[in-house]
């Protein structure tokens, strides 16, 4: 019998086995995401064989292969093989990284010289072996000057017969020579994991503060005589957008702007008969006045439109429009295009429906209908608000389209528009939440609505930042015209204080919906929504009687937003963690970015002042360099086979920045209140809601 040729036999693993690389999406079927500037966190588990050192590092390449940073990984857990760090990418577009595992033959002689030394063992044999090591590796092409000479000193050192050999051996160890090796380490085996695809955005696809207005509203004013409204326009809804970018917003977005449907109209509080005078939901799009394309008559034109546009650019704020693919039953898609819908037997097309719930005034698309018809229809619908200045697309009920819809459209816009923003808004299954963002979605609404207590929230961070914080960018609006929570119903001004502070803190990404700042809170009987819902009618708000009467949030959620553009920590969502407090209401984070370290301490119990011990992890709080400089023709570690010209090599070492690395006390200044008290490990608050539920504190060690 022939035996197999063994030799051909391939294998999976490497020569240092690279296992568990993250961040990896599906064995890498989807790319993780990340924004320019981003922290983004990488590890893997790497081991060898026998007693060796290994070193282990990641290296970040842009789409044209190009090396963008290099960084070494560091094993944080005793004992375990896990290796973890941070790669920075600087650009938008498909980035991979590669993790590498590999002999660290300096490391590993220089613990053998000292044991065997120390012990009076192979003394002799242990300083030739590091001559023969070092000596090859300053004579190996690609060493700059500097280098040559830290190693013809420790050479020096080591060959010299003057002194005892370990006084030798601690010469050669110079701090010079320790920096040269962490560099440009001696590095043989390399192994190399697959490369792991990541996307990157611009900065505000995962860090933004958004608010959302009706424009029909804003200018909106009723004639007690006459008993009618006049609907605002995209006009006196540009007039606004001062108000909402003094707050500190970055993203103005806007409920579906186009004509409403008049067949079946939706009446007050969702009532199923309207009057002559009831405009209508904006959700119910397209009547004999346009569709999807179209503007509603009363709002204006499209040059309208591109100058609340241009109005909003002047302000630092971008413009997100609802992206609703449904139609009313008098859309122009029912007569020209029946085959975007379902047909039922009796000849009539389907509304939609979840039962026992029937939305009269709405057609939901059939996709198995005329996919590709609609898929070319959709996409000339976003092209052309592409090029009315639209930034932003927040999609309404994407969880009732096919996944691999939104895959094609997305990748489609993205391939020629890349800064263009998809928002997904489906409060729906996990697994359907989760695979919209896998499919390209750059942000997603969330569960945060409904996760008050303390217990609940830490469980959902945990869950974001551990379990899809790879590819799910959550944004924690506290509000919606459809959600009016029991919490914020009951709370009091302070549970929409308590709301806010935690959605602009917790998470990069938060908005909120006009009338939360005015405390608005009255729940229409036996729902979850606002009574006479402004989605069916319009709305008359005094922002400014409610601000000079000191009845408005607005001035706290300008401060926040303030905190959070002046903080990149609370720019980033997984770089979350968690301390403990003795009250079962006071929950205690931390984020931190590098050198910017921030503590939250707040009470979620709107109706009780809470008076604890909260105790902290003070090695979780102090500033680390994450090697987020690296110029252009630098690296923080230098491999071997990369050569750089005399004098260009710069080496930003992975160690704590000058702060103290023993104080057990440091400066909180509260970035709210503007007071400085000395915390330690374990420091006592007392927070109430109706005063101040919330420390924002800026962590300010002592200097070495």
């Amino acid at each position: 019998m022939s035996r197999p040729n063994v030799s051909h036999v391939s294998t999976h693993f490497s020569r240092i086995p690279i296992l568990d690389p993250q961040p990896l999406v599906e064995g890498g079927v989807f790319p993780a995401k990340a924004i320019v500037g981003e922290t983004v966190p990488v590890a893997a588990t790497v081991f060898r064989e026998g007693h060796d050192i290994i070193g282990v590092n990641a290296v970040l390449r842009d789409d044209t292969g190009r090396e963008v940073h290099r960084a070494l990984l560091f094993n944080t857990i005793e004992d375990v093989d896990r290796y973890s760090g941070f790669v920075v990418p600087r650009a938008t577009g498909l980035h991979h990284i590669v993790i590498e595992g590999w002999g660290d033959d300096f490391a590993t002689w220089k613990h053998r010289a000292e044991v065997k030394i120390s012990a009076g063992t192979d003394v002799e044999l242990m300083l030739a072996e590091g001559v023969e090591l070092l000596d090859a590796y300053r004579k190996a092409p690609g060493r700059v000057a500097r280098d040559r000479d830290i190693l013809k000193e420790t050479l020096g050192h080591l060959e010299s017969s003057h002194g005892e050999p370990l006084e030798r051996l601690q010469r050669a160890l110079s701090p010079a020579l320790l920096e040269l090796m962490t560099r440009r380490p001696i590095r043989s085996l390399i192994s190399r994991s697959a490369p792991l695809p990541l996307q990157v955005s611009r900065p505000l696809a995962g860090n933004a503060a958004w608010y959302e207005f009706f424009p029909r509203s804003e200018g909106a004013h009723y004639d007690p005589g006459s008993k009618t409204w006049t609907s605002g326009t995209l006009r006196t809804a540009a007039e606004s957008l001062p108000r909402v970018a003094d707050m500190g917003f970055d993203v103005i977005y806007l409920p579906p702007i186009h004509p409403i449907g008049e067949v079946n109209r939706k009446g007050p509080n969702n009532t199923l008969t309207a009057g002559p005078e009831d405009p209508g939901s904006p959700w119910a799009v397209g009547s004999k006045a346009g569709g999807h394309d179209a503007i509603h008559p009363e709002l204006g034109t499209v040059a309208d439109f591109e100058h609340f546009v241009s109005r909003a650019h002047e302000l630092g704020l971008e413009v997100a429009l609802d992206l609703a693919l449904q139609a009313a039953p008098d859309h122009p898609w029912a007569t020209e295009h029946p085959e975007y819908f379902t047909t039922q037997l009796d000849g009539s097309i389907a509304y939609a429906e979840n039962p026992p719930k029937k939305y009269q005034d709405i057609y939901p698309l059939n996709f198995d209908n005329d996919y590709k018809g609609l898929r070319k229809e959709i996409l000339r619908i976003v092209r052309l608000w592409i090029s009315r200045g639209v930034t932003i697309f927040r999609v309404d009920n994407p969880h009732t389209k096919p996944l691999r819809f939104w895959e094609w459209l997305i990748r489609k816009v993205n391939a020629d528009h890349p800064h263009v923003v998809f928002l997904a808004e489906a409060f729906t299954r996990p697994a359907m939440m989760q695979s919209l963002a896998k499919a390209g979605f750059q942000q997603s609404y969330s569960y945060f609505t409904w996760r008050n207590t303390k217990e609940e929230i830490e469980e959902y961070l945990t869950e974001l930042r551990d379990d899809t914080g790879a590819f799910l960018r959550p944004n924690f609006f506290v509000n919606t015209p459809d959600i009016l929570t029991e919490y914020l119903q009951y709370g009091g001004p302070a549970a929409f204080r308590i709301r806010a502070a935690l959605a602009a803190t917790s998470s990069p990404l938060w908005g909120m919906y006009a009338g939360f700042e005015l405390y608005e809170h009255v729940a229409r009987p036996g729902a979850e929504e606002y009574i006479d819902n402004e989605k069916y009618e319009f709305k008359d708000r005094d922002f400014a009687g409610a601000l000079a009467e000191g009845r408005s949030l607005a001035p706290y959620i300008t401060r926040l937003n303030a905190i959070r553009r002046a903080h990149p920590a609370l720019g980033e969502l997984r770089n979350i963690a968690f301390h403990t407090s003795d009250d079962d209401a006071v929950l205690v984070f931390s984020k931190r970015t590098g050198d910017d370290v921030l503590i939250v301490v707040l009470n979620v119990d709107p109706h009780a002042t809470r008076e604890t011990m909260v105790h902290l992890d003070l090695d979780a709080l102090r500033p680390f360099s994450l090697f987020t400089e690296a110029p252009p023709g630098h690296t923080t570690i230098a491999p071997d086979d990369v050569e750089h010209p005399e004098g260009k090599v710069e080496y930003h070492p992975p160690v704590p920045l000058p702060a103290s690395r023993t104080s057990t006390e440091f400066e909180a200044h509260d970035l709210i209140t503007e007071q400085t008290w000395t915390w330690g490990a374990d420091n006592y608050v007392r927070l109430d809601p109706r005063d101040e539920p919330a420390h924002i504190l800026e962590v300010r060690w002592p200097q070495d």
